[in-house]
């Protein structure tokens, strides 16, 4: 079953979560460079602040605690001391490039809680069996918005089509970690339908995905209905032969680039 993240700093809404099991919460501290990384675009761009932490930490009973932290600078050891006293299970790492950033952080977090490299650049995926084996490593997660715009492509999930997700999954695999990507809509939404994105997951053995704000749109009773659906749809396509996965990939593969192709160019 795959783990949901869902990123929220609402205590009532992590307690939900929390309620339905198999989720992870996720406190999103980033800002350094991200607005003007995704300047233009219809991107989440967090509010949350440090001391979120300590209060979505106080009302979990089954579920880990996620904080995304800034991508490594002077501030970083500062930073990964305050949300680990705060109550984080995990740290997140974004927008690092290089092996070296990555031995960085995890000589700065020494042990005191895993670490979830968020891979969403070129030269991250360029290195990625480099860095895999770093010590303190839970997971391997692939951030396809950002990584996308760092490859030039035009679409999120060209790097699904074009085998790049399915390399980093090879690469967490060999040292004997789960890997995740991207975000998910509700089944039936998106210019790839989450049902797709799904089928990809399973197809690559993802472990992880991150809930998207389609699924804060739902009205009060329809978040856990929503959800419900989600792991139906799990639960079906888990249970396809061998060569209907293929045949699935094929068909999700062609309609990515065909949507990429139908895409201004960007700039």
């Amino acid at each position: 079953m795959l783990e949901l993240i869902q990123i929220t700093n609402d205590p009532a809404f992590a307690q939900r979560c929390d309620a339905l099991g198999g989720f992870r919460l996720f406190v999103d501290l980033e800002r350094l460079g991200k607005a003007e990384r995704q300047a233009g675009r219809n991107t989440f761009i967090s509010v949350h602040q440090l001391e979120d932490v300590a209060r979505i930490r106080a009302v979990l009973r089954r579920s880990p605690l996620m904080v995304r932290v800034n991508p490594l600078h002077e501030g970083t050891r500062a930073e990964v001391d305050a949300v680990l006293a705060a109550g984080a299970d995990s740290v997140m790492l974004p927008m690092f490039t290089t092996a070296g950033e990555l031995r960085a952080f995890s000589d700065l977090v020494a042990g005191r809680a895993p670490i979830v490299p968020l891979l969403e650049t070129a030269g991250a995926l360029r290195e990625v069996a480099s860095w895999a084996g770093t010590p303190g490593l839970q997971e391997i997660f692939v951030g396809l918005n950002d990584l996308h715009l760092s490859l030039g492509c035009r679409f999120m999930f060209e790097p699904l089509a074009d085998g790049s997700v399915e390399r980093v999954a090879q690469a967490a695999k060999s040292h004997g970690l789960p890997f995740g990507f991207g975000g998910i809509a509700r089944l039936d939404e998106g210019l790839l339908p989450g049902r797709d994105v799904l089928a990809e997951h399973l197809r690559l053995g993802s472990g992880a995905v991150i809930l998207s704000r389609t699924f804060h749109r739902a009205s009060e009773m329809d978040f856990e209905r929503e959800v419900a659906a989600l792991r139906q749809a799990e639960s079906e396509l888990a249970a396809r032969t061998p060569a209907q996965v293929q045949a699935d990939a094929v068909r999700i593969h062609a309609r990515i680039r065909e949507i990429a192709a139908g895409l201004a160019a960007r700039p």
